[in-house]
């Protein structure tokens, strides 16, 4: 019998010592954190990788993730600036980064950012306008995570960003909404087809203008060609008559074959007229008849002129 306990023993040591070896080393994924108390007291925070505890001694009291967590903030009713009824809900992410605050400052960090966040987000609706709530998400999302974000630093967690995710409105304010935003779009149209009508005018008007302008040039422009060619014309009268006048004083006989040339222009000027009432004469003839007509205009005013005297 003693021989059996005598053999037992060391299996019992054997088995023990494998226990307590296996209870003192913890194998920590990557991703996580243990909080290790002894005695009761916090110890230290094992993190990736292989760890070694005392057993029995050492305990592991809470195991934390270093990854980003997604924090719910249910739908809830708010009341903005002004007294508009809304329902709206949101996300929270954020991140452990001291396991030792993260476990011995708070509770439940998860339930106190969601609550934190509730309480929150009405405070800053309250103090936004209906319009200003739905157009501004980001800057919403911002102020949110910086009230979070001040909150939960001596808890070891920090928020990395704040999604507001749906903002729900009464179905009349939906549609009061609609119609504003109806009347805006036509608001704009009419704004926008008078800004055309007007620049359509202004751009008649300037055409108009312009047109004008450049008929008045070319009016002035041909009152200068009409004076240029009038000016050239009796420049060239004017040396014509010179060189005439000089002729003349040259040679007396310039004026006779003037008068003859304008006589031959103006003799054939008339034989190339289609009227019948014409009777052309030779020069020599014209001048006898005016002869002879003179001769007998002086007889007959001698023979008047005789009869009273006798």
């Amino acid at each position: 019998m003693e021989s059996i306990t005598m053999a037992a023993l060391p299996i019992a040591l054997i088995i023990t010592a494998i226990i307590v070896i296996i209870q003192g080393l913890k194998i920590v994924p990557q991703s996580d954190m243990y909080v290790v108390e002894r005695l009761g007291k916090y110890n230290k925070v094992l993190l990736g990788g292989l760890n070694f505890i005392i057993p029995f001694v050492d305990s592991v009291r809470t195991k934390l993730t270093t990854r980003e967590q997604m924090v719910d903030i249910p739908k809830q009713a708010v009341i903005t600036k002004d007294n508009v009824n809304i329902s709206i809900d949101g996300i929270v992410f954020c991140k452990v980064d001291d396991a030792k605050e993260a476990t011995y400052n708070i509770i439940d960090f998860k339930s106190a950012i969601a609550n934190l966040a509730m309480t929150t987000l009405r405070s800053e609706i309250g103090s936004m306008e209906l319009d200003n709530t739905l157009s501004n998400r980001e800057s919403l999302n911002s102020k949110l995570q910086e009230s979070l974000g001040a909150a939960t630093q001596n808890w070891g967690v920090t928020i990395t960003r704040v999604e507001i995710s749906d903002i729900s409105v009464p179905i009349e304010i939906e549609k009061a909404m609609n119609m504003q935003m109806e009347a805006e779009r036509a608001k704009r149209a009419t704004l926008t087809k008078a800004e055309a009508d007007k620049e359509a005018t202004i751009r008649n008007a300037e055409a108009f203008k312009q047109s004008e302008v450049l008929k008045a040039e070319a009016i002035e422009r041909m009152a200068d060609a009409l004076k240029y060619e009038k000016e050239k014309i009796a420049e060239g009268e004017k040396s014509a008559m010179e060189s005439i006048n000089q002729a003349m004083k040259e040679n007396k006989d310039a004026s006779t074959f003037l008068l003859a040339k304008d006589s031959i222009a103006a003799f054939k000027a008339l034989s190339q007229s289609s009227s019948v009432d014409k009777m052309i004469l030779p020069y020599e003839v014209a001048n006898s008849i005016g002869a002879v007509s003179l001769m007998g205009d002086a007889f007959f005013k001698g023979a008047s002129n005789a009869k009273p005297n006798s």
